[in-house]
């Protein structure tokens, strides 16, 4: 029951969906990263966001924000459904920042970017 009124949520809420991932456009866009707004494209059901960097658009992350639970709304990672949360809409800096360094950590597995934000080499 709960899992059938949370995609009835996502139907109805496409626009609350786009306006979520346009406050985490205006996060991340400072931090140098490049997008693809595919909720703006006619024939996507959901909102998707693409993130990636300047000329590796091989490394990158697809975003979505969808409804969890006790009525709040959240963004996921969307290759990995529900499992791939990141964080509460409601906190767009701190979603940010984790999906700032979710990316780093994908185009620079050797410096060893802890979740924390601090690299692991020495300087």
């Amino acid at each position: 029951m709960r899992r059938c009124f949370l995609r009835w949520r996502m139907r109805r809420g496409r626009a609350v969906a786009a306006r979520y991932l346009d406050g985490l456009v205006a996060e991340l866009e400072p931090r140098g990263w490049r997008f693809v707004r595919l909720y703006r494209i006619a024939g996507f059901t959901v909102p998707l966001l693409w993130v990636y960097a300047r000329g590796v658009e091989d490394v990158g992350i697809v975003v979505s924000a969808g409804p969890s639970g006790g009525g709040t709304w959240a963004f996921y990672e969307t290759q990995r459904g529900r499992y791939g949360y990141l964080h509460p809409c409601g906190d767009v800096v701190v979603a940010a920042e984790k999906v700032d360094r979710l990316l780093k950590r994908r185009m620079f597995p050797e410096m060893g970017v802890s979740p924390s934000g601090g690299g692991s080499g020495s300087a």
